[in-house]
Order: structure tokens, then C-alpha cells, then sequence
């Protein structure tokens, strides 16, 4: 007659063979009495050499039996046990699985321990995969901010410096809202008696816009390099942007000024852009409002009589900006829009020309609620 462990052996043993998973199941003295055929599979091993045996006979690395004995020692203590684990193969391979051990009494005395083991082999190497592709993503992600840093360094060596040209002072201010931005302005001389004042705003932001930004840019240093009449200079970016850019959805705007080195007249021409301001200290600024519309989406944008030449005088003030500093929004909504522009440039007025521009950004940051959301270009001129 068969043993009752013998017995419970079978009719455990043929529940087991169904699992996908190996078990094996041992005695506490480590003798192994039982293993299914998905073990045998995984270890390389015919049953034949393991049941019977030490369960250290499994392991070729005495620190590998010492893992596995504290899995085990785990069981006997709280019942059961899970862990991660590589199990060693007859063909010297290691194969990494999930071994739960369950501790369970015998019912003619003492205990055993079953084990299953879950191989984990293409889970392991989809993670290998997902660690070498993060690696990749994390070298492509450092060389973009190297590229964008780069883009940021040469964006601003662009950006408008201050000048004292003739009877002008100029002060300038650019700020993108992410690393790069679409804004950009100018202060360049024509010749000897006129100097060029420029801001311009691409929509959108970040890269796309910057590019963009950088080719207007460069085609009109082509344009006032070659003295082109600012209308005509406007038609032409225009005509460029269509040509060789344009996309729906896609525009920029541009605000121009040409000021004599005497600081006498001044020729202006606005696309689409936020109006010009002219101010004498303490006085209610004059708006220069754009003649044309929103260039780079219809070809007949640029009115006819474009620019508009208006007389200065000494004390006067100029002030070209983006929309940075208008569509800006306070806690409750509200657009400081150009009409709170405008009474922060006519309270600014009465400052120092050296404290007039920090003046008015600080007076739009203090209304804003958070941090700016829009490039930021800001030309401010005193004639003297």
C-alpha cells in the first residue's frame, strides 16, 4: 500500500502538470519530491536527476542556494513568500522568474514547501528594451537642449542693443516665453542721417516660430541694407512669407520706424501690429495704429499709403512693443490690452529715459498673473 505522502503526491502531481508555470515541491530537509514537466522545461534538467535529490544540487553558486533558502525560510516563518529571482539551468544559463513558496502542513506531520515559478524571460527583456530606448530618448532630449541652448545664444546675440545715434537715445528689451521665441527686433542705421527701429512678432511659439523669425529677420536686414522705402519693405517679407513659408493658420506683424539723425521727423508703417506710442513726459501718449493688416496670409495686406511721416521734437518719447505686454491677464480675466499699456508708458514718462523701460515691465508684471505666456520685444526712443 501506497504512503499517504505518496498518496497526496498524485493527486497533487496531476493537478500541477496543467500549470503553465514549474513547480516544484520539497520537504523541510530540501529533498525535493515532486516537479512538473514546465520546471523540467525551464531548468534543462529531467526529472529523473531532480526528485529524490538536495534541492542544493540545483545551484552551481553557493550565494544562489542561500537566496533560495532565505525565499524558503520566509515561507516556513509567514506561510508564504515572493521574490525575483534567475534560476539557474543544467546548460550553465540563468533564467530570471517569480518564485512564490507557500508553506503547508503534512497531514501525517511536519511541513513542505510548494515553489512556482513564473519565467519572466520576455517581460526582462522588454524592460531591457524600455531602459534602452529611455537611454536614447535621454541623449536625443540632452542634445535638444544643447541645440535649443545653442538657438537661444544666437537668438539673443540678435536681439536690438541700446545706441546714442545723433540726437537719439535707444533702449531695447527682448524676453522669449520658452527657451526661443518668434519675436524679434532692430536698431540699425540706413546711412549716416537715419537709423531704422523694428519690431516684429511671428505667431506662435518655441521653434517652428523662431525659424521663421530668423528668416524675416534676415531678409530684412536684406531690405534696409538695400535703403528699400519701408511700404516696399513690407511687401516684400510679405510676399516672401507666402511664397516660401506660408501655412494656414500662420501670419506676423511688424511695426517700423525711421527716425533722422536730428530727431526731426520720423517715417512709421505698421502691419497688423499694436500701435506706436509717441509721448512727451507726463502727456497723453499719440498711437501710430497700423495702415496695413497682419502680413504672410493675403497678398494685398500692405495698404496703399502704408507709412505715415509725422514731426518730433526734442523731449519726445517713441515706444514699438509686441503683444507680449498687452495679452497679458490679471487674477480676474482682464486684458491689460494697449489702452493699460498706455497708461502705464504715459506714468512711466516722467522716470529717467534709463528707468522708463524697467518701469513699464515691471508695471505689466505686476498685473499679469503668473509668468509671461508671450515673446516680449519693448524699443524705446528719446530724442534729445
Amino acid at each position: 500500500m501506497r504512503s499517504g505522502k505518496q498518496q497526496w503526491l498524485q493527486r497533487m502531481g496531476s493537478i500541477l502538470e496543467t500549470l503553465n508555470d514549474g513547480v516544484v515541491i520539497a520537504d523541510d530537509s530540501n529533498q525535493i519530491l515532486f516537479a512538473n514537466a514546465v520546471f523540467e522545461e525551464m531548468t534543462g534538467t529531467p526529472r529523473s536527476e531532480i526528485i529524490g535529490t538536495d534541492a542544493r544540487q540545483l545551484y552551481d553558486r553557493a550565494e544562489e542556494f542561500a537566496l533560495a533558502q532565505a525565499f524558503h525560510q520566509k515561507a516556513l516563518q509567514i506561510g508564504r513568500s515572493r521574490e525575483e529571482f534567475f534560476l539557474p539551468t543544467k546548460a550553465g544559463g540563468r533564467l530570471p522568474v517569480v518564485v512564490s513558496v507557500r508553506a503547508i502542513r503534512r497531514p501525517e506531520g511536519g511541513r513542505f514547501a510548494i515553489v512556482t515559478l513564473t519565467d519572466i524571460s520576455e517581460q526582462k527583456r522588454t524592460e531591457e528594451k524600455l531602459r534602452a530606448a529611455n537611454a536614447r530618448l535621454e541623449e536625443h532630449q540632452r542634445e535638444i537642449e544643447q541645440d535649443l541652448e545653442l538657438a537661444a545664444r544666437v537668438q539673443q546675440s540678435l536681439a536690438p542693443k541700446p545706441i546714442r545715434w545723433g540726437n537719439l537715445t535707444v533702449d531695447t528689451f527682448y524676453h522669449p516665453a520658452r527657451t526661443i521665441g518668434g519675436d524679434f527686433g532692430l536698431v540699425s542705421p540706413l546711412d549716416e542721417e537715419h537709423l531704422n527701429l523694428l519690431v516684429c512678432d511671428v505667431s506662435g511659439h518655441g521653434i517652428s516660430s523662431a525659424l521663421v523669425a530668423n528668416r524675416i529677420y534676415s531678409e530684412t536686414i536684406t531690405q534696409l541694407n538695400n535703403r528699400a522705402p519701408l511700404a516696399d519693405m513690407l511687401r516684400r517679407l510679405n510676399s516672401l512669407v507666402i511664397q516660401n513659408i506660408g501655412s494656414q493658420g500662420f501670419f506676423f506683424t511688424l511695426a517700423a520706424a525711421r527716425i533722422d539723425r536730428i530727431g526731426r521727423t520720423m517715417e512709421y508703417a505698421g502691419a497688423g501690429h499694436p500701435p506706436a506710442m509717441i509721448i512727451q513726459p507726463g502727456a497723453d501718449p499719440r498711437l501710430l495704429p497700423s495702415r496695413s493688416t497682419i502680413l504672410g496670409t493675403l497678398p494685398d495686406a500692405v495698404d496703399a499709403d502704408a507709412t505715415v511721416n509725422i514731426e518730433i521734437e526734442p523731449g519726445d518719447r517713441v515706444v514699438l512693443y509686441t503683444d507680449g505686454l498687452t495679452d497679458v491677464f490679471d487674477s480676474h480675466g482682464e486684458m491689460l490690452e494697449v489702452e493699460g499699456v498706455q497708461n502705464f508708458v504715459r506714468e512711466t514718462s516722467l522716470l529717467p529715459f534709463h528707468e522708463m523701460k524697467q518701469g513699464i515691465l515691471n508695471r505689466v508684471t505686476s498685473w499679469r498673473d503668473g509668468p509671461p505666456v508671450d515673446d516680449v520685444s519693448l524699443v524705446l526712443v528719446e530724442v534729445h
